[in-house]
């Protein structure tokens, strides 16, 4: 995924900024515990496509 576009894009619902997960292709907002696919190169940011994380993942997320 282009690194320009990743700069631009923001949490479709609190307009947040979004963090790259690149292995597990996923866009993540930290302040609304979501977490939004990419297939094929594309971020699929439609509420519905969200998963929710687990404060557990988060945590985990935030140490590395």
């Amino acid at each position: 995924m282009d690194h320009g576009l990743i700069d631009i894009l923001a949490c479709p619902i609190c307009k947040g900024p979004l963090l790259h997960r690149r292995e597990q292709q996923e866009l993540v907002c930290r302040g609304d515990r979501l977490a939004w696919p990419i297939r094929d190169g594309v971020p699929l940011l439609r509420v519905s496509d969200a998963r929710e994380i687990s404060q557990p993942e988060l945590l985990q997320m935030e140490r590395r």
